[in-house]
């Protein structure tokens, strides 16, 4: 026994060691990704600042431009004015010259009223002698000492630290599960959070060649969320979160992962009645008889498994070609998994058009022509909406009348350590009836289905309402022992 404990710590150390093998190497892949990812952004946002300073440099340039030729033409315009105003002053002024040598009194007159005339519409008196524009060009100059200091402390971004989750403050629940989380410090630029979560069946650290993909909740405001509606069908839940500023996503932090058992079960189909059509979780009355299982049934007894069941290794050995089909008026079916030991629920639903059904547990000995109820090998409630409606508690061919409504989904209770058996309203939690007994051998879910079907809800927790109503349960409660005063 010493070795075999040896041994067993020896496998479980160098699957441990193997697991953190592949973790390694996952993240040295991810770092060489990772890293051409970057060097590949940066060339971007680099090529980016080049692209827009060579933008505004083309920009400034044609303003610069522009005034230059702006300016040109308004001196060009007012330089050929002035031109034009010194070529006509000149011409007057030799005309002038030379009216000073006229020696006729009467040709002089005439000739100074022309000069006088001229001299009044002449362009040179009415010129601006002042440019109209400057020579300066500093309105355009650039002094870009600030930008640079600016580039000069171009840097990474400001990443965010990775929050810690706190295991203490997480919460598993009612097919629920709350994360709770705080930052190591302060950190006023965190805008929101990420987390996510994968379902599991190893314990311990997150297996990097887990089977299921990790799911995403995204844009988490506060430092919890809760996951609710939750079908626990894996041991155990991997939860991580990372925070986001405005621009980039911190650090993962370090995983936590959660135990989420509860019981996860099918329907046997391979011992079921032929007049009852299942399906994983479904069944339904076949009045046909059922040949349409056969060439199912017949491909399961030659050994090709069902892919559905395989897939589930949480589950323990199915109870599958251990016992003979029901026959007779027995519609049963029986869950393919056994309960051997502590508290489990689960939830059933009726067609509407359904006339008869039985909901309840029985052990593996049950018989192929027994009903559940009429014999001591098995419990239940049964619901009877034909002819008159009848609604009672069933063990050994002993029948308790509920004076209760039909609810429209029965929860089951199963406390095998307890001997305890309890059926409630599946939505109020009303307690219907409770079968206290012991059971001395492994019990299977059971059900009886007469014109119509019902629906399994598995893989739930025993919901908070049925535990605290299990603890103040007193004289409420009805008991195998009250049925054997009632005979049927």
């Amino acid at each position: 026994e010493a070795l075999q404990r040896i041994i067993s710590t020896l496998a479980n150390k160098n699957d441990e060691i193997q697991n953190f093998i592949d973790t390694l190497n996952q993240t040295l892949r991810g770092v060489q990704e990772n890293s051409s990812n970057i060097l590949s952004e940066l060339d971007e946002e680099f090529d980016s600042l080049y692209s827009i300073l060579d933008d505004v440099k083309e920009s400034m340039i044609n303003s610069i431009k522009q005034e230059q030729a702006r300016k040109s033409h308004e001196l060009q315009n007012q330089l050929s004015q002035c031109n034009n105003a010194l070529e006509n002053s000149e011409e007057l002024l030799e005309f002038a010259t030379r009216s000073l040598d006229i020696k006729e009194p009467e040709d002089f007159s005439k000739a100074a009223r022309q000069i006088k005339d001229r001299v009044t519409m002449a362009s040179a008196f009415r010129l601006s002698l002042k440019p109209k524009v400057s020579d300066s060009m500093t309105h355009l100059m650039v002094d870009f000492s600030q930008e640079r200091q600016m580039l000069q402390t171009l840097k990474f971004l400001p990443v965010p630290k990775a929050p810690e989750i706190d295991p203490v403050e997480c919460l598993v629940a009612d097919n629920s599960v709350t994360v709770a989380w705080r930052m190591p410090e302060e950190d006023n630029k965190i805008d929101h959070f990420i987390l996510e979560y994968r379902k599991t069946n190893f314990d311990g650290l997150p297996r990097v060649k887990d089977e299921r993909c990790w799911e995403i909740i995204d844009n988490i405001k506060g430092s919890e969320y809760t996951l609710s509606g939750l079908k626990f069908d894996s041991k155990y839940m991997n939860f991580r979160v990372r925070a986001c500023n405005k621009a980039v996503a911190g650090e993962y932090s370090d995983p936590v992962t959660l135990e989420t058992k509860a019981l996860n079960f099918s329907l046997d189909n391979s011992s079921s009645h032929l007049n009852l059509k299942v399906e994983d979780t479904l069944v339904e009355w076949d009045p046909t008889g059922g040949k349409s299982q056969e060439s199912k049934i017949k491909g399961k007894e030659s050994g090709t498994p069902s892919p559905k069941r395989t897939s589930v290794g949480s589950r323990p050995p199915a109870v599958r070609g251990s016992r003979d089909r029901f026959t007779g008026e027995s519609y049963t079916v029986l869950g393919d998994t056994a309960i051997e030991s502590g508290q489990h629920y689960w939830e059933v639903k009726a067609q509407k058009d359904c006339k008869s059904y039985s909901v309840g547990v029985a052990y593996k000995t049950l018989g192929k022509f027994d009903q559940l109820g009429k014999t001591n090998t098995s419990w239940c409630i049964h619901v009877n909406n034909w002819l008159q409606n009848t609604f009672a508690a069933k063990h050994n061919n002993k029948v308790k009348a509920l004076d209760v409504t039909v609810p429209e989904k029965i929860g089951v209770f199963c406390d095998f350590d307890g001997g305890q058996l309890s059926f409630y309203d599946a939505n109020s939690k009303q307690l219907l009836y409770s079968f206290k007994t012991k059971f001395t051998q492994p019990v299977l879910p059971g059900f009886m289905v007469w014109c119509g079907g019902l629906s399994l809800s598995t893989g739930m927790q025993v919901p908070s309402a049925v535990r605290t109503l299990q603890k103040s349960e007193n004289g409420m409660t009805g008991s195998a022992s009250s049925l054997n005063n009632v005979t049927q």
